[in-house]
């Protein structure tokens, strides 16, 4: 009896050698959807633009921009959680662009990848 495609004759469906260039080819893409995002510059503000920060893919912060207008001597409380609200809607937007790129590369299978960016 001939021998059909499959892994060890155990039925499998599939080429083997064909999968494992899929597999390859998926993580050469993710690397370099990684490589991209690192690069990316994400930019968020808070407090009607009085506070810009700006961060890298690698959610490190670039640079921090204050308004005037957002140093209050008597207020620092409201300062500080302006620019902490900007630093997390960048790194959100980070996250958000990680997940979309993966999404891309997975076709969305949910959970595939995962953890990766």
């Amino acid at each position: 009896m001939a021998k059909r495609g499959g892994y060890g004759g155990m039925g499998m469906p599939g080429n083997m050698n064909n999968l494992m260039k899929q597999a390859q080819k998926m993580q050469k893409q993710m690397q370099e959807a990684q490589q991209a995002l690192e690069e990316s510059e994400f930019i968020a503000t808070s407090g009607g633009g009085a506070v810009e920060v700006h961060v890298s893919g690698k959610k490190e912060i670039l640079s921090l921009k204050l308004s005037e207008e957002a140093v209050d001597p008597d207020d620092i409380e409201t300062l500080q959680d302006m620019i902490v609200a900007a630093v997390n809607e960048a790194f959100r937007k980070v996250d958000e662009s990680a997940n979309a790129s993966m999404g891309k590369l997975t076709g969305n299978l949910g959970g595939f990848g995962g953890g990766l960016f």
